[in-house]
């Protein structure tokens, strides 16, 4: 098996590649930044943005004060980003929009992981739900306070559209409110597939959290090694590696399972996108944009891999009693906070309730959604302290 890292160097850029020079621009207009391209630009505001920072202290799986060398969303994102460069860099993509892509694919998620996340949308369901991959556009296009001539990051038109439909093609009558609002002043062509590069973000995201999930659940003691014996890909990796090394202890013989699956997937959706591309022959991003399946995907055999490991997973890591108890807490932490916030906004701090409406209101609860997807794990926990303890300190 050819190991992805090999070979990597001198690819000719491929001609459906996004090509900065070529790009739609942004909402509002800017002078170009002479030593940086478009895309290089927009990585490098998503790097400064403060909801990157907070991903440092946002629940992969694990909360924070759980042990300090689970994956947080910051971590996360990184090795998305390393697998979306490689994985572009093989195939002669723009290795700088694939980045930009995976750094900023998680800005939108709440406190405590997808536990936080369907209870802010439960309880935002009146309102018009809520969903991280929404709220990751509305982060970079509204929340974000740092530039004097608009709100959000102001990115290319490329990096906005990856950052809404990098899972494929959205029906424009069910869009999320927050993404209909921004459609009717910047058209991201919601209908089509997005950019290549786009979708090898998407799967790099698949390989990373897949394996290092795995990784996480191991070291946590979840589940054992002998227990993922009978998932197709995995089992047969972690035998192959006993039988190797007999006598190799449980830390290393993880990591280098997880080094190899990450390599067996990644070679995988690199040969795979080849087929395709040599099938549908896109001579430009837009031809990409125009088909009618995705250009980068795994194979069948490897897509099944995949649903079985998701599946595995399922069952033994994110419904694991520690687990739900975790979710559980989390689940009433972000309830409490929005029900208290919407119907009190001045219990918000000054800056926030200054833009709140009346109690109860759209504004209010979309202005509360906004608040409390921002919180890391651990100020939501003092925030709720604070807030429901009588004895805190305010």
């Amino acid at each position: 098996m050819r190991r992805y890292g090999r070979a990597m160097t001198n690819v000719a850029p491929a001609p459906f590649a996004t090509r900065p020079e070529q790009s739609r621009g942004r909402l509002h207009p800017e002078p170009e930044s002479p030593p940086r391209t478009p895309f290089q630009r927009d990585r490098d505001r998503i790097i400064h943005s403060a909801a990157f920072r907070r991903l440092e202290h946002k629940t992969q799986v694990f909360v924070h004060h759980e042990g300090d060398h689970f994956r947080s969303r910051l971590t996360h994102s990184l090795e998305v980003a390393q697998i979306a460069r490689s994985v572009s860099r093989e195939l002669g993509l723009n290795e700088d929009l694939a980045e930009a892509l995976a750094l900023a694919h998680d800005l939108g998620h709440t406190p405590f992981g997808h536990a936080g996340e369907d209870a802010l949308n439960d309880a935002m369901a009146p309102f018009g739900g809520f969903s991280h991959n929404a709220q990751t556009l509305r982060i970079v296009t509204a929340v974000e306070g740092r530039y004097a001539a608009f709100d959000g990051l102001n990115l290319t038109w490329e990096t906005l559209e990856g950052a809404v439909k990098h899972n494929g093609p959205m029906d424009p009558a069910t869009l999320p409110d927050t993404v209909s609002e921004y459609l009717t002043q910047h058209d991201l062509e919601v209908e089509t597939y997005a950019g290549p590069e786009a979708q090898i973000a998407a799967l790099a995201d698949d390989i990373a959290y897949n394996n290092h999930d795995i990784d996480d659940a191991l070291r946590a003691d979840l589940f054992s090694v002998e227990d993922l014996d009978a998932v197709p890909l995995v089992g047969p990796v972690f035998g192959a590696l006993r039988q190797e090394h007999q006598h190799l202890e449980k830390s290393r013989l993880v990591h280098e399972a997880v080094r190899r699956l990450i390599n067996a997937m990644v070679t995988d959706l690199v040969a795979e996108t080849r087929d395709r591309v040599a099938r549908h022959k896109p001579q430009s991003v837009e031809e990409v944009r125009a088909l009618d399946r995705p250009i980068a995907s795994f194979s069948d055999q490897m897509m099944a891999n995949d649903r079985s490991l998701k599946d595995f997973l399922y069952a033994n890591m994110y419904r694991h009693y520690r687990v739900n108890r975790m979710a559980s807490k989390a689940r009433r932490v972000v309830s409490d906070l929005f029900e208290l916030f919407l119907n009190e906004p001045q219990c918000l701090p000054t800056s926030w309730f200054r833009r709140a409406g009346a109690p109860a209101s759209n504004q209010t609860a979309r202005l509360v959604a906004d608040y409390i997807a921002g919180m890391t794990d651990r100020y939501a926990l003092k925030e709720h302290a604070r807030l429901f303890d009588v004895t805190a300190q305010i």
